[in-house]
């Protein structure tokens, strides 16, 4: 595996040699083990001290055997790439919190910011054991693989053992790894580099039109040396102003033509001026006197707790509160501050938002006490929120209230975040020293309100509806469709 990180250093340098020799950072510089070994010893002991469910589902002693295995595993210098993918995320992923994650430094998302580098050639898109081809780097020389082959292995790697090994390097909710079939079909390239390194070649596995098992050699995609300037001097020029199109990416409302239904789609809880957004679109509701509304949520990642609660007091039949109970196992940062984005300012919200003290834990008692009422004019008719793997964190807390709830159904797949509870409410990241990698910290635990027994899902949709093949090939929304069927012929669950 070194090798072949080894060979990916050599592609980049040789590509950006003119520009990395312009600035005094490259990706290919190497970091002495013992640098390496401070850095990771700094985010052990943080770790332990800070994060409040370090041990939620990986034992304490299991969880310091993974620590003091990958401790082991320096033994020479790494470059910043091979530190963060082998040996930092893979401890990260023992820890099952989805907000706990491993981003390299700034100064390598400075150099790699327009670039295009040598990779893998294939996108995929990855569900269970299954991979189909939706996008190929290649595509001009490539007669084989088209959208929607069938992949059945790479370099002798069998899919489903290819995609187990993959997801180990990966954050969740506990078990909940829809979210990272998700994140690897964005961008199969990217993950199969970092984690597998490159190769000249590819032996691809494949099933042919005809159902045949078949291999064919993909060679590394290469891109020319001037292709991060082609096109660059071309103006795009649009007849929808930027700021509008800007604010569509994190939400929309729309009222389909039959009038029978209409659709809020919610990227994010933290940006696109929802409070005013919520109000107009409801008052449009109100005013079409619209009976079914379609709330679309499989690409919201969460943001503020108080935005999603919002949208869930405009559609909630009944009273709710947010967590059943809510803190941290620390009062501030500290003595690990100057390492942690934001540390002083972090220890005094903390100290402000938290003062409460209860076995060792500090409480946010407002948000485990206050019971949320629906709004005066909520909305009333039949409710369907489509779900996905992206579904995390405020996303997945606005789902589990509404989940059961006479009226509302809740189609698609399995959210990634956790049902049980998560982490958050204050994420700042760890920055270590030597490398600049930064994990990201949760500092806060939530368990849900109303919460199952056993904790380790998303939640579970009403009407599951999963990743279609027929849908992939012919370009349609198959959740979407189904939903629209549900409505169209008076049918509930």
């Amino acid at each position: 595996m070194l090798i072949r990180f080894f060979f990916f250093l050599l592609i980049t340098t040789l590509l950006y040699s003119c520009t990395t020799s312009k600035s005094a950072y490259s990706p290919s510089k190497k970091i002495a083990a013992t640098a390496l070994k401070k850095d990771f010893f700094l985010l052990r002991k943080t770790l332990e001290a800070k994060h409040p469910s370090l041990y939620w589902y990986t034992p304490k002693q299991k969880m310091d055997q993974y620590f003091d295995s990958y401790y082991a595993k320096i033994t020479d210098s790494m470059t910043e790439q091979q530190f963060a993918w082998l040996i930092v995320a893979p401890v990260i992923d023992k820890i099952k919190c989805g907000h706990t994650s491993v981003s390299l430094s700034k100064q390598y998302d400075k150099w790699i910011k327009g670039k295009y580098i040598a990779t893998f050639p294939l996108f995929l898109k990855v569900w269970n054991d299954t991979l189909a081809v939706t996008g190929n780097y290649n595509f001009k020389k490539d007669s084989i693989f088209k959208r929607g082959t069938l992949i059945t292995a790479i370099n002798g790697i069998p899919n489903q053992l290819l995609i187990k090994y993959m997801l180990d390097f990966l954050p969740s909710d506990g078990y909940a790894e829809n979210v990272n079939y998700i994140r690897l079909s964005s961008n199969f390239p990217y993950y199969h580099r970092n984690i597998f390194g490159l190769s000249k070649n590819y032996e691809v596995a494949y099933i042919d039109s005809n159902g045949v098992a078949q291999k064919a050699m993909v060679p590394l995609f290469i891109p020319a040396p001037d292709s991060t300037k082609k096109d660059s001097t071309k103006k795009i020029i649009t007849a929808t102003p930027i700021k509008v199109n800007k604010l569509l990416k994190y939400r929309s409302f729309t009222i389909d033509s039959s009038k029978k239904f209409a659709t809020l789609t919610i990227n994010t809880f933290a940006e696109g001026h929802l409070r005013a957004f919520f109000r107009r679109s409801f008052r449009k509701i109100r005013k079409q006197h619209i009976q079914h509304l379609v709330i679309d949520v499989r690409n919201n990642g969460g943001g503020r707790v108080g935005l999603s609660t919002l949208l869930t007091r405009y559609v909630s039949k009944q009273k709710f509160k947010v967590a059943d109970s809510l803190y941290a196992t620390a009062r501030g940062v500290g003595p690990y501050g100057k390492y942690i984005t934001g540390g002083f300012l972090n220890s005094v919200e903390m100290l402000f938002i938290s003062p409460f003290k209860k076995n060792g834990q500090y409480h946010i008692k407002h948000l485990e006490n206050h019971w949320y009422t629906p709004k005066r004019k909520a909305f009333n008719g039949n409710v369907y929120v489509i779900t996905s793997g992206p579904t995390f964190s405020a996303a997945a807390l606005f789902c589990n209230v509404l989940k059961g709830q006479k009226d509302v159904t809740i189609v698609g797949e399995e959210t990634g975040g956790g049902w049980y509870g998560n982490n958050g409410i204050i994420i700042p990241d760890v920055k270590l020293p030597n490398t600049g990698i930064r994990v990201r910290l949760p500092l806060y635990r939530l368990v849900q309100y109303n919460h199952p027994n056993v904790k380790g899902t998303g939640i579970m949709p009403d009407v599951y509806v999963p990743t279609s093949y027929e849908a992939l090939l012919k370009g349609y929304d198959k959740k979407m469709a189904v939903v629209r069927s549900m409505i169209f012929s008076n049918t509930q669950p």
